[in-house]
């Protein structure tokens, strides 16, 4: 290879990761992991020794974006090393080894051999003629040992589990991801607690199916995994990844109650408010179901916000199963709703089902059901500024003299300050709603 950024300083490696924050978890565990190899882990925009992909393929445009960066990682380096992994690289391998410049691509089963792979590439110095392709099934697959020392700013992201079974009719995850593993509660409480002990503040534990945790363990649930974790040393704040509605049973909610880490604030995968359009997406609860399990959860946490996603357009959505949608937002006043117009993911059930809604129809839905979201939204915070509420703040950044952090329940509040709070946890007064209807601007108390 000619003399060039190779051949000068550290090894670098750039990490690009698209998708959940699962993807985000393993791409943490991977770049510590060649920090300990002596690699210099930096931003991927950067000029770089090492480029590695962390894929996703919920959408055509998370494939489309995956595809761009290794373009975008040749053009900034030609010479440098580019290794792809993930859920595209596990269930497409053969397009990404079809574009020049791939040295490696592993899957989701056995993820970190990425890193002895770069190890590898850099000792040999020289690029492989062809990407060699590493993906292995996911069936029979164990949980994969992995864990993060670091976190960015107060927060850390641990993955409990991997896997999915629901086989959605709109989603390739099961595909890409495979069957249910849970990681073992012993090696989760202690990742949280070295995590806790080195200054983080909130964890939140997530999943491909969060709510499945412990399915192929004898015995055990989520719910005896979060009072594990409760009971660690100095623990603070604690919160679930994206959960399945029907997880919401009065013995569920009646064991994580007493919790006094658990934040009373969750995410649920609601997806739709018609139980028509429930029933086509192959999900296992309806309207009133996912209902019921919120006021469970209110009675015993009165504090308690929920956020969601919905997808709006799905085929066959008439417009009575978007006004049920829309009347279950009001309902359930979510606290914040990520609104995404249906997208066609080929090798779906959904992709081929007739009466596919029209592009400009599904835009307009998106637009009236944001507006909703975001009326209900502005209401909360209003009546929260009116009780001139008072709530503790975990503050994680400052800007411009503006200290800006989340309560317990995930409102967003910013405080006019002129010295850094960050990572500490302050009693604050709420006194507006921000102009942009994002949260609310408080006072130290």
């Amino acid at each position: 290879m000619q003399a060039s950024i190779l051949s000068a300083g550290a090894p670098t490696v750039g990490i690009y990761t698209l998708g959940c924050k699962v993807n985000q978890y393993e791409s943490e565990a991977i770049g510590e992991a060649l920090s300990d190899r002596g690699f210099c882990v930096q931003g991927a925009a950067q000029p770089c020794h090492v480029y590695i992909i962390n894929t996703c393929t919920v959408t055509a445009e998370s494939d489309r974006k995956a595809r761009q960066f290794i373009r975008r990682a040749r053009k900034q380096n030609p010479e440098a090393y580019i290794l792809v992994t993930g859920c595209l690289a596990q269930t497409n391998a053969a397009s990404i080894a079809a574009i020049s410049g791939v040295d490696f691509i592993c899957g989701n089963r056995d993820k970190m051999r990425v890193v002895d792979a770069v190890v590898a590439l850099w000792e040999k110095r020289q690029k492989n003629e062809q990407a060699v392709i590493a993906v292995q099934p996911l069936d029979g697959a164990d949980f994969e040992p992995m864990c993060i020392r670091k976190f960015d700013r107060t927060r850390a992201y641990v993955k409990i589990e991997d896997g999915c079974e629901s086989h959605c009719t709109y989603c390739i995850i099961p595909s890409a991801r495979g069957h249910i593993r849970s990681k073992p509660a012993d090696e989760v409480v202690r990742e949280v607690g070295a995590l806790t002990a080195g200054g983080c503040r909130e964890v939140v534990l997530t999943g491909i199916e969060t709510a499945s945790w412990g399915r192929d363990l004898d015995g055990t649930d989520l719910a005896d995994l979060l009072a594990a974790v409760d009971a660690i040393p100095g623990i603070g704040r604690v919160r679930l990844g994206s959960l399945d509605p029907s997880l919401m049973k009065q013995r569920f909610v009646d064991r994580i109650a007493p919790l006094r880490s658990l934040a009373p604030q969750f995410h649920l995968s609601m997806q739709s408010g018609s139980n028509a359009v429930l029933a086509r997406m192959k999900r296992k609860y309806n309207r009133d179901m996912a209902l019921a399990g919120m006021e469970r959860l209110r009675a015993a946490l009165p504090e308690v916000q929920f956020t969601t996603d919905i997808i709006v357009g799905f085929p066959g959505e008439s417009e009575e199963d978007f006004a049920q949608t829309v009347d279950l937002v009001r309902r359930a006043r979510f606290l914040m709703v990520h609104v995404f117009p249906y997208s066609k993911r080929a090798g779906t059930p959904a992709a081929v089902m007739p009466d596919q809604i029209p592009e400009s129809l599904k835009h307009e839905r998106v637009a009236l059901l944001s507006a909703e979201a975001a009326r209900i939204r502005g209401e909360i915070l209003s009546e929260m500024v009116a009780k001139r509420r008072e709530c503790e703040v975990l503050f994680e950044t400052m800007t411009d003299g503006i200290a800006t952090g989340h309560t317990p329940d995930f409102v967003q509040v910013s405080v006019p300050v002129g010295y850094d709070l960050h990572a500490q946890v302050r009693r604050v007064r709420l006194c507006a709603v921000k102009e942009d209807g994002s949260g609310c601007v408080g006072e130290l108390i």
